[in-house]
C-alpha cells in the first residue's frame, strides 16, 4: 500500500516553487508599504516577549497546572498582539515554542502550539490569522478525541484535529487554491502521528480535509482509495519523514503499514 497525490497537482506545486521567486520580489513592495509602524514593531516585540515568556513554560514547566496556566494566559496576550495594526508583517522572529507557517501566497498563516498534559495526552493549541488591514482570526479548537472517521473526516476550525504545523505547501485546482498541510501528533507515549490533510477556503471559512480526491492510496488490488486525510502511526523510538521535497515537487514519506 502507497500514497499518491494526484497528478495535476504534483505539476501545480512544482510550477508554485518555480513563480515564488517572482511573487516575493513583488510582494516586498506591498509589505514594504503595510509594515507595522516603529511605535507598533515596540508593541509586538513586548507582546513577544510575554508570549515566549509563556511559551516555555508550557513546554519545560514540571507542574501541569502551570503548564495549563501559562496557556491561558498566552491565548489572550497573542491576539491582544495580533490586534496591533499590520501585526501580519510582524514575523515574531523569537517565538520557538510556537510553529508559525505561510503558504508561498502569504494570503493567512497559522500559528499552532503543543501542551503537555501526560505521557498519554497532548492538547494542541492554533489559530489562522488572514492577511487583512483589519484583524480576521479564526481559532482553531482541537477536538482530536471526538474524531472517530479521521481519514475521511471534513473539519471546522471549531472540531479541528489538533497538530503541530511544520510545513505547508499551496497549489491550484479548479475549484481555487488549496493547501497541503503537514503535521506532528504527539499522540501516545508509545506512539506518534504524523499528518497530511488539504486546507482549503469556502466562503471565506476554513476547511480542513476538504477535497479527498486529491490524496489516494493505491492498494494491492490496484484500485485507488480517495481520503481526506493522510495519518501516518509510528512508534515512539522511530523517526519517519513526511513532507514535500521542493527539488523533485513530490510529498515523500517513509514507508509504513498503514492502518
Amino acid at each position: 500500500m502507497y500514497i499518491t497525490i494526484n497528478q495535476k497537482i504534483q505539476k501545480s506545486l512544482f510550477v508554485i516553487l518555480l513563480l515564488s521567486y517572482l511573487l516575493l520580489c513583488c510582494a516586498s513592495k506591498i509589505i514594504a508599504q503595510n509594515a507595522p509602524s516603529e511605535s507598533n514593531i515596540e508593541v509586538l516585540k513586548a507582546y513577544e516577549d510575554t508570549i515566549a515568556v509563556l511559551g516555555h513554560a508550557i513546554i519545560n514547566d514540571s507542574l501541569s497546572e502551570n503548564r495549563f496556566a501559562s496557556c491561558r494566559q498566552l491565548i489572550p496576550t497573542l491576539v491582544r498582539a495580533l490586534k496591533t495594526p499590520h501585526s501580519f508583517e510582524y514575523k515574531f522572529p523569537r517565538l520557538k515554542s510556537i510553529s508559525i507557517q505561510y503558504p508561498a501566497d502569504s494570503t493567512f498563516r497559522i500559528f499552532t502550539w503543543q501542551l503537555f498534559v501526560d505521557d498519554n495526552d497532548y492538547r494542541y493549541y492554533g489559530a489562522i490569522q488572514m492577511n487583512r488591514e483589519e484583524l480576521e482570526l479564526f481559532p482553531l479548537v482541537d477536538r482530536s478525541q471526538e474524531i472517530n472517521d479521521l481519514m475521511f473526516s471534513t473539519l471546522s476550525p471549531e472540531e479541528w484535529y489538533g497538530a503541530l504545523y511544520y510545513n505547508i505547501q499551496q497549489f491550484d485546482t479548479p475549484e481555487g487554491r488549496k493547501y497541503l498541510l503537514f503535521g506532528f501528533d504527539g499522540f501516545s507515549f508509545f506512539e506518534k502521528q504524523k499528518l497530511m490533510e488539504v486546507l482549503s477556503f469556502k466562503a471565506g471559512k476554513p476547511v480542513f480535509g476538504a477535497s479527498a480526491d486529491i490524496i489516494q492510496i493505491n492498494e494491492k488490488t490496484g484500485t485507488e482509495r480517495p481520503i481526506n486525510r493522510l495519518v501516518l502511526n509510528y512508534t515512539s523510538a522511530a523517526a519517519i519523514r513526511l513532507n514535500f521535497d521542493p527539488t523533485i515537487g513530490h510529498v515523500m514519506h517513509d514507508h509504513l503499514i498503514l492502518s
